[in-house]
């Protein structure tokens, strides 16, 4: 290196390079408008990245889902009720399916609500056990954060793709959640109003009493917009799982789990987990 080159570059920066390089590779090749699979894995070669990797990068692209906007007056205030998030993964559907469920179960306080052929819902678990995975949880080293507890359901959709990969969408539902920041701003706009209308009747001058309507819309705003961090947890949740299964956790085969033990089981369980 030169004495002007830095010594060290920062992950972003090395994308958006590799990015730029491979931009400037392929506009000095007369490339055709379509391009068969064999093809893009001669050219990957050329550039040094392995064949495992363009192959996921392509069955990624070919099952890519639509990206659609805000619909409606809720969607563009708040955000969606809804997250959905896809991968390719290696692994076969039933072993995805088994780590899917294994995770929800270990790591999120969800439980099977609904299984189908390909598809799985899951309900945020109640009652004892709940209480005592949240209790434990607090207690034990190292515990992942449980990211998905303000989704009201989370749904899987498995489809098989070529030999050894299969296609994962997780979606989540949080209109509880949604309606609870919305209703929250609401009624601090409306409590602002309010305000504003009582001044008036008490005689208060008109510009003094409208002053409480702009500052209460403004902050029934801000609450309203608090569901995006919501969101994003949801969002993470989803892809923490989805990198658990593109990292082998879809490949080596797993049974559905059993009969759910009683509560003394769940007790042992739990303890023997905050020991671990």
């Amino acid at each position: 290196m030169g004495e002007g080159t830095p010594a060290r570059i920062h992950r972003a920066a090395l994308e958006r390079i590799i990015q730029r390089a491979a931009e400037l590779q392929t506009s000095d090749r007369d490339l055709a408008d379509e391009l068969t699979p064999d093809q893009v894995l001669a050219l990957g070669r050329e550039v040094g990245i392995p064949g495992r990797y363009l192959q996921q990068a392509m069955l990624e692209e070919r099952t890519r889902l639509a990206v659609i906007g805000p619909a409606g007056r809720w969607e563009r205030l708040a955000g969606p009720a809804q997250i959905v998030t896809q991968r390719v993964v290696p692994g076969t559907v039933a072993a995805a399916e088994a780590a899917l469920v294994e995770w929800m179960e270990e790591q999120e306080l969800f439980c099977v609500q609904r299984r189908q052929a390909g598809r799985i819902t899951w309900e945020p678990l109640g009652g004892v056990a709940a209480a005592l995975r949240r209790s434990t949880a607090a207690f034990r080293r190292g515990s992942s954060a449980m990211l998905l507890g303000r989704a009201d359901t989370v749904s899987a959709t498995v489809l098989a793709l070529e030999p050894g990969w299969c296609h994962v969408t997780l979606t989540a539902e949080a209109r509880k959640a949604r309606a609870e920041y919305v209703g929250g701003g609401a009624a601090v706009a409306g409590a602002g109003m309010l305000s504003a209308g009582l001044m008036v009747v008490r005689g208060a001058l008109l510009p003094v009493a409208l002053i409480p309507i702009p500052v209460a819309i403004g902050i029934g705003y801000g609450v309203a917009r608090q569901y995006r961090p919501a969101l994003a947890r949801l969002q993470l949740g989803l892809e923490r799982a989805l990198d658990q299964l593109e990292h082998g956790g879809a490949q080596a085969e797993r049974q559905l789990p059993g009969r759910s033990p009683g509560l003394l089981g769940m007790l042992a369980e739990e303890i023997r987990r905050s020991l671990r």
